[in-house]
């Protein structure tokens, strides 16, 4: 677990590529079934598989759980990369 500039922990817990559990989320800004993008206190992290589903959401605790084939995870920073992954959830 890490500790971020805001003092919020983050965590990431990835079973077997088929369950992934968030600490430190904010916010949950776009989702399918391809990829799932989540503002952490680390940054944006883009989730991306098959037949994603998110299982658990909890704003007021911070903890998101994806259930899935998880194929790739990416950490993204700038709002620019941000906007363009915006169009994978239209």
């Amino acid at each position: 677990m890490s500790e971020t500039a805001s003092g919020k922990k983050h965590s990431l817990v990835l079973d077997h590529r088929a369950k992934l559990l968030l600490s430190g989320v904010e916010d949950v800004s776009g989702f399918n079934e391809e990829a799932v993008s989540v503002k952490t206190t680390a940054g944006t992290l883009i989730i991306k598989g098959e037949r994603l589903h998110i299982d658990k959401l909890s704003l007021e605790t911070g903890e998101v759980s994806v259930d899935g084939k998880i194929n790739s995870m990416q950490y993204i920073g700038s709002d620019s990369q941000r906007s363009k992954l915006s169009r994978l959830f239209r």
